[in-house]
């Protein structure tokens, strides 16, 4: 539904990302100036007193906070009342410049609304979840007589099975190697299922019934497909049984292979089991949610259990104002995280979020199910509630840690490069291609939080003529497609998209190149750096090259030495797997590929008939013409595709 009304006037000229910080005093204006108070004021007598959702805007356009409300025309007056609040909230109250609601139908799709919208727009003052991964499952595809079983991320194809979420990679690879062993299901693809002639080496190792070569039927494979779903959604005794009972009967017939094969299957369905941190006996499907805070920060601990299994556990860390209340933040957490996949039956919390019951509420209404949320008090639930809670707080003091630790080497490398202050933002480039081939640049992102892969980059080379292996040339295209992109987005510098330190991976002259693409682009300030190798590649002996500097070294041992290195080695590594990545998808590439209007199957006719794309490329149009599927027009096409200098 669009905002039902909107005020576009408020102090002229402010500047959030100018103010000063949030808890600092605020000095009012005393010359009339209208202000956000003032916006808030008109803007209150056309509100309805419903359900939905408010936006607080800057004069730039930039959101400040999103809210909900059961009662909009209450709950935006209370910001009227700016004695009452915190600094920091006065300061949000006063720079707002418009104000824009949505009105629901209840409070519940009100806090929908408001979790969705506060991922989308990232607001300065809300509580915020941010988390750029999305979660593995493992996946039984629908639609074929003999499904595999695979992991599987993004979106979900109609007609298939989804079992998870699992925390990370780890955890789900090493239930699917599991289930490989307990229930022999193929994990190749449908290409090369159809084309097999011979049992593969999962076959051998007896890890697949191999239903590729038919050495099991349809209805026993079936079985096994069952079996599995029954596992995995947490129905696992009575397959143990089962296959206890069958190992017995092998063994009683004296089939001792047989009954080994069942032995080893048993063991690796009780390892599945019994990894697991803490006894989750009881549990079927439920998260357990714990936070921690401590000086200004918290950590959100999660553990996922899935059919009485512990699928693994994440941490995260929430930003938010140093002040705000444990149950705003656990409410706001919870919401958000919940946005791109179904919650659980339960969730378990360490305690009372705020508006818990709405926020029951709005879970079902998501998931179309009933939802739980409880905070458990005795037995095994407050033993899990309580391994979490653990979980979150030893997380949180590790990331205390390391982020002084961090500060501390941002505050070196300011010292090595002269810089003002602290860098909040490093950006590493570097180059990778094999004799000029494939060539991609990469860029990296540091932070005082350490690595920011979220803002990683890579650029395929474009330049046309650019000479075979030409890394100062790629360097050239790379910076300046960096920079003149900054300069059009972000022309004002404040919204975080320009770095305090570019670090060139290579000597004087990358960063020659780099000083030539700024002198272009009217970049003056920004501060420039390049790492080499020192003699014979040593790494410790690393030559740095600024501009008006004489190139310079750090001592082997130097914490900041060793910092730059790992920065430089992950550019490094960034690019190198760019470039991989580009080769590969180049070398299943064929010059068909090439010919504008040739699909699928026009090319596997046309490769069928010749052999070879080679051939196709040297046939004669006649020839092209008698493919089957081929027309003549397309025959032409391709013809002169080929043969466009005669």
């Amino acid at each position: 539904m669009p905002p039902i009304s909107t005020i576009e006037h408020g102090p002229p000229g402010t500047d959030l990302e100018a103010a000063p910080p949030d808890d600092a005093p605020l000095d009012l204006p005393s010359d009339g100036r209208r202000n956000g108070v003032h916006v808030l004021t008109d803007f209150i007598k056309t509100l309805p007193g419903k359900p939905g959702v408010y936006r607080m805007t800057d004069a730039k356009g930039a959101v400040l906070y999103v809210g909900k409300a059961k009662n909009l025309k209450k709950r935006v007056s209370s910001y009227v009342r700016t004695e009452r609040m915190p600094i920091r909230l006065q300061r949000m109250v006063f720079y707002t410049h418009a104000c824009e609601v949505v009105i629901t139908h209840t409070e519940a799709e009100a806090l929908l609304l408001e979790s969705n919208l506060i991922k989308q727009l990232k607001p300065r003052y809300n509580i915020i979840f941010k988390d750029d991964k999305s979660f593995p499952y493992i996946m039984i595809p629908g639609g074929h007589a003999y499904p595999r079983i695979v992991k599987h991320r993004g979106a979900r194809a109609k007609g298939s099975e989804y079992f998870g979420p699992f925390a990370s990679a780890h955890a789900v690879n090493a239930t699917l190697t599991a289930l490989q062993k307990v229930f022999l299901l193929r994990s190749c693809t449908d290409a090369v299922f159809s084309a097999r002639t011979r049992p593969c080496l999962l076959f051998q190792i007896k890890r697949c019934a191999a239903p590729c070569v038919g050495r099991i039927s349809a209805e026993d494979y079936t079985d096994l497909v069952v079996q599995a779903r029954e596992f995995l959604t947490g129905d696992s005794r009575a397959i143990q049984e089962e296959f206890a009972r069958r190992m017995d009967a092998a063994s009683a017939q004296l089939h001792f292979e047989a009954a080994a094969s069942f032995r080893d299957r048993i063991r690796a369905m009780t390892s599945v089991q019994a990894h697991q941190d803490i006894n989750v006996s009881g549990i079927g499907e439920a998260d357990v949610v714990a936070l921690h805070s401590a000086g200004g920060q918290t950590c959100v601990q999660v553990f996922f259990f899935r059919g009485g299994q512990n699928f693994g556990n994440r941490a995260y860390f929430p930003i938010h104002a140093a002040d705000e209340e444990e149950a705003a933040i656990l409410e706001a957490f919870i919401a958000q995280f919940y946005e791109n996949f179904p919650a659980p039956k339960e969730i378990m919390i360490s305690a009372p979020p705020a508006n818990q019951a709405l926020l029951q509420e709005a879970l079902s209404l998501r998931a179309g199910r009933s939802v739980s949320i409880t905070v458990p008090q005795r037995g095994n639930r407050r033993t899990l509630v309580d391994h979490a809670a653990l979980n979150a707080r030893e997380a949180l003091l590790r990331r205390m840690a390391e982020n002084t630790a961090q500060r501390k080497l941002l505050e070196g490398v300011a010292e090595v490069f002269s810089l003002a202050t602290p860098p909040a933002r490093i950006e590493i480039y570097d180059n990778s291609h094999i004799s000029g081939t494939n060539m991609v640049g990469a860029m990296v992102v540091a932070g005082p939080t350490g690595l920011m892969k979220n803002a990683y980059r890579k650029f395929n080379i474009k330049t046309v003529d650019l000479s075979p292996g030409d890394d100062y040339g790629a360097m050239r295209e790379v910076l300046t497609r960096r920079f003149a992109r900054a300069q059009k987005e972000d022309p004002s510098r404040t919204l975080g998209q320009w770095p305090d330190l570019v670090l060139l991976d290579g000597g004087q002259g990358q960063l020659s190149a780099a000083l030539k693409v700024m002198a272009d682009l009217g970049i003056s300030d920004l501060c420039l750096a390049a790492i080499a190798k020192g003699p014979d590649r040593n790494a410790g002996r690393e030559q740095f090259f600024m501009p008006g500097r004489e190139p310079f070294t750090l001592p082997p041992n130097h914490a900041v030495l060793y910092f730059l290195q790992r920065l430089r080695d992950e550019a490094h590594r960034f690019a190198i797997s760019a470039h991989r990545a580009k080769r590969s998808k180049a070398i299943g590439m064929s010059v068909l590929d090439e010919v504008t209007g040739i699909g699928a199957s026009r090319k596997k006719a046309l490769l069928r008939h010749f052999g070879s794309a080679k051939a196709v490329a040297a046939a004669g149009l006649t020839d092209l013409q008698s493919v089957e599927g081929v027309s003549a027009a397309t025959a032409k096409k391709i013809y002169d595709h080929f043969h466009a200098e005669d």
